[in-house]
């Protein structure tokens, strides 16, 4: 059986390979297209086992173990629209379930909510299975499905309930990306500040994640290795972002953006894009129209594919990356990597109150007052 990853993360651009199922709420339900071939390994595994009865139950398991994690994510999207937080998709992988959220909850309390409805979700279900399993069936048929999970023979419904006991108990492990771990974080930023719970909670999941891994070299078990590497890279991922969040907060997106940019017009060929390219020591370019409003981002590496593919007389229109975001100078500096970060996009526009480009907000930019603040932590970004 996978280990789910069932824990909201900040929005994103979409995965790559996964499939719209339908829409729930305003949620686009997708899934990943390796879940579809982990469901098709399960059939043949257990069909060359058990015949044909066995590959349809373990499908059968197999799909109603996702509905449950479906359900723990909309626990997680229901609580974090009571604070207002929108959730533009949720995606089902062979690991679980990642529901973006366009933000985390800035409070502890409404972080520790939203950390908790998912599990919560959970026992509900596993509470309900349980009561009908114990007045429908003798204890001993329910004890086995508990205990034999992975037992096709055993009692559907049982395994199910044993399943979402397990989720629930994985899940709030204190450890990221774990709801414990969030549930952890949360609990310390009420007694502490919000850098310092951060630290200890993605230390605390960076040292659980050393204990997986020792226990898979020592048990021979290749699925905890896996866990370990998988928890503490996401424990050092929250913490970088703790990091990018503090450096990000009470500052506008002019405080961070390059204004020594080039701009492309949009009547450019590639070859003089090229040469843009080579003149400068940028990477992303805006594509302007002839009001300097921009209508798309030139990547290094969309110009030298587009290069390829069409030659150097087409249009760079060829090598866009559509759509054009941009953001206004005023705009708080965590909504514009927010943006980033929702669409994707290596940089993006900054534009006046009439829309004409006048700077240029990358990732660089960012990891560049990251540094800055790591080195002098006292070092103010303001530019007066």
């Amino acid at each position: 059986m996978s280990v789910p990853n069932t824990t909201p993360a900040p929005a994103a651009a979409t995965l790559p390979w996964s499939l719209t199922v339908g829409h729930l709420g305003g949620t686009a339900v997708r899934i990943h297209i390796t879940f579809l071939l982990l469901l098709a390994w399960i059939g043949y595994a257990a069909w060359r086992t058990g015949g044909a009865d066995a590959a349809w139950s373990g499908v059968a398991f197999m799909l109603l173990l996702f509905a449950c994690v479906l359900a723990h994510e909309f626990g997680h999207i229901l609580m974090a629209r009571r604070f207002g937080i929108q959730t533009p998709d949720v995606v089902l992988l062979p690991i679980g379930g990642v529901a973006s959220l366009e933000r985390m909850p800035e409070r502890p309390g409404e972080q520790l909510a939203v950390a908790v409805a998912g599990p919560a979700v959970n026992v509900v279900i596993a509470a309900v299975l349980l009561i009908y399993l114990n007045a429908t069936s003798d204890t001993t048929a329910v004890s086995e499905g508990l205990s034999r999970v992975e037992d096709p023979n055993v009692s559907l419904l049982a395994r199910l309930a044993s399943a979402n006991i397990f989720l629930v108990a994985f899940n709030m492990l204190p450890a990221f990306p774990m709801d414990g771990g969030r549930v952890l974080n949360a609990l310390l930023a009420m007694r502490m500040e919000k850098r310092r719970a951060m630290q200890i909670s993605a230390r605390i999941g960076q040292m659980m994640a050393l204990a997986f891994g020792f226990a898979g070299l020592l048990w021979g078990h290749p699925l905890l290795i896996f866990i370990a590497i998988f928890v503490y890279m996401a424990a050092a991922a929250e913490a970088q972002s703790s990091v990018i969040e503090e450096v990000t907060s009470n500052l506008s997106v002019a405080d961070a953006m390059e204004t020594r940019f080039v701009t492309i017009p949009m009547s450019a060929s590639l070859a003089e894009a090229v040469d843009v390219l080579l003149a400068t020591a940028q990477h992303e370019f805006p594509v302007v129209d002839g009001f300097a409003k921009p209508i798309g981002l030139l990547t290094r590496e969309g110009l030298i594919n587009a290069l390829r593919a069409t030659g150097p007389s087409a249009p760079v229109a060829d090598a866009l990356q559509a759509p054009a975001p941009s953001v206004r100078r005023a705009d708080a500096l965590d909504f514009g990597v927010r943006e980033m970060t929702r669409l994707g996009a290596p940089a993006i526009s900054v534009v006046d109150e009439g829309g004409a480009i006048v700077g240029l907000l990358t990732m660089q930019n960012i990891a560049e007052m990251m540094m800055v603040r790591a080195a002098r932590p006292e070092w103010t970004f303001k530019r007066g």
